[in-house]
């Protein structure tokens, strides 16, 4: 398998890769609550988060207009041990670390999702908390013990990991996973009428407004709490002490139940209304519905007297226009945590209006967690556990017995031998049986988000990909995007590629193109060919090129561009470009442990005219020029560029070698220590350049770990690079090849998956399955190839692959219907696909220049020879492009343009416009075994747009259905539907 290692996919974060601010997400205030009388009562910091940009910052129209509302870290992503272990054959290991305490190991060889991809899932179970790391299969390299707990960081011990047999330990370790934190959750719902300022007049409220009737209605249904047989959230469902109703709902699998104010139970004696507060008082998450105008005295977290709630989310209705406007108050000591509020907060939608604050207290509430209140609280249970259940194994690690054996750094899945295997298939079946049990029981309790976690909701998520180009059959070398075109490096020389056009050649294989740049705005191809001593920089004139691919020029080969060779860069291994725009071009070469500084003459920023282009040489290469020569220590394996707030003498260069990243003053080749990498084995991936509200800041990458280092400004002819309250840094489930930033996420590239964060905390989002993946181009849209399979028939995969049941195999009940690549009489078939980036970033962004290959003329096609268009794309229209499309339409009508319209680029612009989906519907499912309302939320699609020509004038469009193989992967839920065998 061929994998894709360039250090231009890293080089990504230009103007087009969305804008990465904290200021979305509110600030932090101080709230003071006084009486009547003007005195203090009490006050604190909570962050604020209204919607607002701020008075002082000016953001361009549309930047912040549209959020992708997601649940973090949900758990059919990060319950491991649920989801992959329990249930099937797997080893678990104890052991205590250099400092004497225990931890316990878990290894299991999975099926990826059901995409027959395998691989090593492995959880270490500490005091600190849990570690998960996926580690690839090889068949040809066992993987042992100590292997796996070297990734995790964990090289000494005092005493050597023993495997246990037990099955019971099933049933100790999910416990230890439970302690993350419930599935469900329970909830605040506090009636304030106008004017009420204080806890005790808010807690008095008997009954609420029928605008609060309908809110609650909103948010899920009524349910009587005697004989409730759901999760109760702490409320009484035998003798209707804590009232005798509550509202209820599931959401994407988690069950949630509200805390009503008006529904507890109230006391006319008690002012205080102690009752009403003990539930509520004790909700990490409480919804304060507030009567009133705008201009009323506002609510603020001070009015309510309880230590335990840390989030506040105040919500208004409007009944002139019939919608819901959103404020959120966190506790300052709470970690960011999205959806951040559209500007300004107010939804007509009710339904989206729903979702999205479901989703936000969910969120908040998982964040409050990690607060130092909770977590402290949760490390020393943790710990607890852990140290009394080794304690509890402590006489069989003595005794040596059947339980633990010294098989400690033995591969991790053992054939056992001929004499014992009876033996070992009995135990085997023994341990499955307990861990399905297990894990039925876990379902039915509700201590799982079980298939509920996208049942009956569907949704078009941003990173759902496009079909490209099917059948491609070369390797990729590197790439990058021309307009809507692909200029790709392959093993059969440099090819143009565009959507549903046969690929044109550019250059023949005798160019080996390795690392590559294409910059519109300044009619530049920056090229690294070749490798080795031969390795040189070459510069290209994009139109140039396009001139060539218009007359069907002779292909040009490694042999014409003796005139595109930059001076002194022989033998380069690596270079950069500065991505951020609004300076002049750089260009930093590294030829082993030496720096080239290369700039261009003139204005990067000015605008390419016709004239100036006939008047270019054909040739750039006299158009750049040597600034300086720096030395490093090492060779660099990763190098990004960082602009300074002046661009004078404050240009900074990210290198990274040995185990450290440092900064190199472009001016004076001073060098400064970024970050120091502890580990024994270090991986570099990225350096990726962000730039926090104008503020350059750096993405480090390395191993599993992604660092977040602020840059500020030179103090003294040094930058300050010292750790801050900016910093911060985050996991990934599985070391990445390549790393993407498209604010607000972060997307990591591995052999066979796309593991989706959010930048801004490191947040899991999703994780998507992509046999055999190779990103190839991230510079604007996001361009990636992935080889599936085709077969004839899927007989062999559902094959039994033998009787023995052993780690090795996958069993009968583990598998699905799901081609293997790899598989003997079957077809390879890769495809490119793409992600557009406007739909990561949720805005629109500036389009890159039309496609290279769009033609000037095209003749009119007849109704019979017309292909329909595919409705897979989704980018929409600028204004720009419409005005220009109209107008030169209108032209063509009055007989003003000499060059008719080419009824193909109309179809090129009009195919882009996104599908419209109607308004998401919420139906209620009542289940027939219990009398349990379960709440499912789901979209209609609309059919795709398509467009069809013919002699008419008018334009007719057909609707037809997407296809569902426009992507290779397809969101499911990823809990696997076990087949429960308890015989």
């Amino acid at each position: 398998r061929s994998v894709f290692y360039s250090s231009s996919v890293s080089e990504d974060l230009g103007c087009k890769r969305g804008e990465f601010s904290r200021k979305h997400y509110g600030s932090v205030e101080l709230l003071i609550s006084s009486d009547a009388d003007g005195a203090i009562q009490r006050a604190g910091r909570f962050r604020v988060e209204n919607g607002s940009s701020g008075e002082n910052t000016d953001y361009a129209p549309g930047t912040w207009h549209r959020t992708d509302v997601h649940l973090e870290n949900p758990e059919y992503h990060t319950r491991w041990y649920f989801k992959y272990f329990l249930g099937k054959v797997h080893q678990n290991y104890i052991g205590t670390d250099a400092e004497r305490n225990p931890f316990f190991l878990s290894v299991v060889l999975s099926d990826q999702n059901n995409q027959r991809i395998p691989q090593y899932h492995s959880i270490l179970w500490r005091k600190t908390g849990t570690q998960k790391i996926c580690l690839p299969y090889s068949p040809t390299k066992t993987l042992s013990v100590k292997s796996i707990l070297s990734a995790m960081s964990l090289d000494k011990f005092e005493k050597s990991p023993r495997e246990i047999f037990h099955p019971e330990i099933q049933k100790d370790l999910l416990v230890l996973e439970e302690q993350e934190g419930s599935v469900n959750f329970k909830f605040g719902v506090l009636y304030a009428k106008d004017g009420q300022l204080t806890d005790d007049e808010m807690f008095s409220n008997e009954t609420g407004s029928e605008s609060f009737q309908r809110f609650l209605h909103l948010l899920g249904d009524t349910i009587t709490l005697k004989g409730w047989s759901g999760y109760r959230g702490g409320l009484d469902t035998k003798n209707d002490t804590t009232g005798t109703c509550s509202i209820y709902t599931v959401f994407q699998g988690h069950e949630i139940m509200f805390h009503v104010s008006t529904m507890l139970p109230y006391s006319r004696e008690n002012k205080q209304q102690v009752e009403r507060k003990r539930h509520i008082g004790n909700d990490i998450v409480t919804i304060i519905f507030q009567e009133g105008e705008e201009s009323s005295p506002a609510f603020k977290p001070s009015m309510i007297r309880s230590h335990f709630t840390h989030i506040f989310a105040l919500v208004r209705y409007n009944k002139q226009n019939d919608s819901y406007r959103l404020k959120i108050f966190s506790e300052e000591s709470v970690p960011l945590f999205g959806p951040p509020l559209p500007s300004p907060p107010v939804f007509t939608n009710h339904q989206e209006f729903r979702d999205f604050v479901l989703v936000k207290l969910i969120n908040g509430e998982k964040a409050t967690l990690e607060t130092p209140t909770f977590s402290q609280k949760r490390q020393r249970t943790l710990d607890m556990l852990i140290r009394s259940l080794y304690q509890d194994m402590s006489p069989d690690l003595h005794r040596g017995n059947n339980m633990l054996n010294r098989r400690s750094f033995s591969d991790v899945l053992p054939e056992s031998p001929k004499s014992t295997r009876k033996k070992e298939e009995a135990r085997q079946a023994e341990f499955v049986r307990l861990g399905q049990a297990l894990k039925l029981k876990t379902t039915v309790k509700g201590d799982t988000t079980a298939n509920l976690a996208t049942a009956g909701y569907c949704k078009k998520e941003p990173w759902e990909s496009q079909s490209f180009c099917n059948n491609f059959p070369h390797e990729v070398v590197c790439a990058d995007s021309w307009g809507q075109s692909l200029l790709v490096s392959t093993d059969a020389g440099i090819l143009l590629i565009d959507d549903g056009r046969p690929s044109v050649p550019v250059f023949d294989k005798t160019l080996q193109i390795k690392q590559m740049n294409v910059l519109e705005a300044l009619d530049l191809l920056i090229a690294r060919t070749d490798k080795g001593k031969d390795s040189r920089i070459l510069v290209f004139r994009l139109s140039a090129i396009q001139k060539a691919i218009e007359t069907k020029k002779m292909i040009r080969s490694k042999y014409d561009c003796r005139e595109n060779k930059l001076e002194r860069t022989k033998g380069c291994h690596l270079y950069a470009i500065n991505t951020h725009h609004g300076s002049e071009l750089r260009i930093v070469v590294a030829i082993r442990n030496k720096l080239l500084l290369v700039t261009k003459k003139y204005n990067s920023l000015s605008i390419l005219t016709s004239t100036s282009l006939l008047s270019s040489p054909e040739s750039p290469v006299e158009e750049f020029q040597y600034i300086r020569e720096i030395c490093l220590s090492d060779p660099p394996v990763v190098m990004t560029l960082v602009d300074g707030p002046t661009g004078d003498s404050d240009n900074m260069i990210c290198v990274a070698y040995r185990h450290q990243f440092d900064l190199v003053n472009e001016s004076t080749g001073e060098s400064y220590r970024l970050h120091h990498v502890e580990t024994s084995r270090v991986n570099f991936v990225a350096a990726i350049d962000v730039y926090e509200d104008g503020e350059a800041g750096l993405l480090l990458c390395y191993n599993y770990i992604c660092q977040y280092r602020k840059i500020y400004p030179f103090s003294g002819g040094s930058p300050l690079v010292q750790p801050s309250a900016y910093d911060f840094h985050f996991s990934w489930n599985q070391v990445p090849y390549a790393v993407v930033c498209a604010f607000p996420y972060v997307l990591a590239f591995t052999t066979d998956s796309i593991e989706i964060r959010l930048v801004v905390n490191g947040n899991l989002v999703h994780t998507a399955v992509v046999p055999e993946l190779q990103l190839v181009a991230s510079r604007s849209d996001i361009y990636f190839k992935a080889t599936a399979a085709v077969s004839e028939s899927s007989d062999s995969t559902s094959k039994e692959m033998g009787s023995k049941s052993s780690p090795q195999t996958l069993r009968a009940y583990e598998r699905t219907e799901f081609p293997l690549p790899s598989l003997e009489g079957e077809v390879p078939c890769k495809n490119l696909y793409k992600i557009p980036l406007s739909n990561l970033v949720g805005r629109s962004i500036e389009r890159p220049l039309k496609s290279p290959l769009a033609p000037r003329v095209i003749t009119p096609t007849t109704l019979s020879g017309f292909t329909s268009l595919p409705a897979t794309h989704s980018l929409s229209l600028s204004r720009m492009e419409i005005k220009e499309i109209a107008s030169r339409t209108r032209k063509e009508l009055l007989g003003l343009l000499d060059e008719p319209i080419p009824k193909t680029e109309c179809a090129q612009k009009l195919k882009k416009v996104p599908r419209r989906q109607s308004d998401p519907k919420q139906g209620a499912i009542r289940s027939s075994s219990s009398d349990r309302i379960i709440s499912s939320s789901f979209e209609s699609y609309s059919e795709r747009c398509h467009l069809s020509t013919s002699s008419d004038p008018d334009t007719v469009a057909s609707n037809e259905e997407s296809s569902p193989s426009s992507s290779p992967f397809q969101l499911i839920s990823l809990y696997d539907e076990d087949i429960i065998d308890l015989k």
